[in-house]
């Protein structure tokens, strides 16, 4: 049975879609990208700046499905510019120390013109 995650700490999907989907024990969550959940702004800033605010956003969305760091399994990483990737690596390092398996692509475009994105599965 599919069951939504919603918490109102995390930024409210600005889209038809949800912050994240339960299915079992297994948590899907969409992409979060670098908006403060308070106002609904994009955080300005480098692109570490960017990447903390999106791994407190995960962060929020695994605590609401009951899960946490370290137990994502899997994450997809969008880049703007692949130059970030060492920059980027420094933030993401910080949370995700069980080291999950991950891809990590460059991307044209990410939404709100953000630097980076990231999403993630996880078990419950």
């Amino acid at each position: 049975m599919l069951k939504i995650i919603h918490t109102d700490n995390a930024p409210a999907a600005i889209g038809p879609y949800s912050q994240g989907i339960a299915f079992g024990n297994l948590l899907f969550t969409s992409g979060q990208i670098p908006i403060d959940p308070s106002t609904g702004e994009v955080i300005e800033g480098n692109i570490e700046i960017q990447a903390e605010q999106v791994m407190k956003n995960i962060g929020e969305v695994l605590k609401e499905a009951g899960s946490s760091f370290e137990k994502v399994i899997k994450t997809t990483c969008f880049l703007k510019d692949m130059s970030d990737f060492a920059e980027f690596n420094k933030v993401y390092s910080n949370y995700f120390v069980s080291k999950p398996a991950r891809s990590c692509v460059a991307v044209k475009e990410l939404p709100k013109n953000v630097l980076c994105e990231v999403e993630v599965i996880a078990e419950i």
